[in-house]
């Protein structure tokens, strides 16, 4: 038997055999990776410099891309290295560095979309009362309680996982280190002790899901009494895509945390992970802010000033 204190490593399986596959698992991971920082950083680069984006919910978006390159750079770096170099290992830092950093960067992320869900309610139905509720003070206030938030979520998983001893191997059935699979090689009741608190996570995501899709209903509401078909397009083309992102995040990630052991598998498991890990921080610049008029207003004022200064 061993424990966390003679444990130096965790292994983790490669999606396929085949070296082949491997490296088209690299390249495909790579352009995702480079889809998702090249889109992030866009924004982050045009609400930066741009005044006019100066506002709660280019504020609110700027926190959410910060959130989205972390979360998929704790966990695509390390799955394409080991498919290029045909490597298992992980150290045992390492484990519980990953499995922190997402944790931390995940809840933040879900929390902030629950804040701006509330920023549209706001903006949308207590229009009069906009400036109050959302000023710069608040907005700074909303915005690090869901950063706190993320962190909260995360602290307590990861210390009392990583505190259990090890009983069965140090293989880990996922392509990164999940509390989940780590608590299948832990001791039955450390194990049980541990799924108590995933389960209690697991609720405030779903508590956080409720207030989302409440919001939007109470939006949705509002803007069918409006008689403008422009407006009802514009409304239903933003709230559509961001309750379908988020549903498929929650949906997925609580799958993966409270599924029933009968119908766990390797492949499915690896499958359902990737659409809550790189999905959306991949998909996210192009739902939340690339189809906004003022974001593309300015990245295109962004790239002519490159070119000007470049000339």
């Amino acid at each position: 038997m061993s424990n966390s204190s003679s444990m130096n490593e965790f292994l983790l399986p490669a999606f396929t055999d085949m070296w082949e596959l491997q490296l088209l698992h690299f390249w495909l991971f790579l352009g995702i990776y480079l889809a998702a920082l090249m889109g992030n950083g866009l924004i982050i680069t045009a609400i930066a410099c741009d005044q006019r984006l100066h506002t709660p919910m280019y504020f609110f978006l700027l926190n959410l891309s910060h959130l989205d390159l972390g979360a998929i750079s704790t966990i695509l770096p390390k799955a394409m290295a080991n498919s290029l170099w045909d490597t298992r290992a992980i150290s045992y830092l390492g484990c519980a560095a990953q499995v922190f950093f997402f944790l931390f960067l995940i809840g933040g992320e879900f929390c902030l979309l629950t804040v701006m869900a509330y920023n549209r309610f706001v903006a949308i139905c207590k229009p009069l009362h906009y400036r109050t509720l959302l000023g710069s003070r608040a907005c700074v206030h909303m915005a690090a309680a869901a950063w706190g938030s993320g962190f909260l979520n995360a602290v307590l998983p990861t210390a009392n996982t990583f505190s259990l001893p090890i009983c069965q191997g140090n293989a880990v059935d996922q392509f990164f280190c999940e509390i989940p699979q780590i608590l299948k090689l832990s001791c039955s009741d450390a194990y049980l002790r541990e799924a108590g608190l995933v389960t209690f996570s697991a609720f405030l995501f779903l508590g956080c899901f409720v207030f989302i899709v409440l919001s939007y209903v109470q939006i949705f509401r509002v803007v069918l009494k409006i008689s403008s078909e422009q407006g009802w397009h514009k409304a239903f083309s933003m709230g559509l895509p961001h309750l379908a992102m988020v549903s498929l995040f929650i949906s997925t990630f609580m799958f993966a945390l409270l599924k029933p052991p009968f119908i766990s598998s390797a492949s499915l498991d690896q499958v359902v992970a990737l659409l809550y890990t790189v999905v959306p921080p991949a998909l996210n610049p192009l739902i939340y802010s690339m189809r906004n008029k003022e974001t593309k207003e300015a990245l295109r004022k962004l790239f002519e000033d490159g070119l000007l200064q470049h000339r």
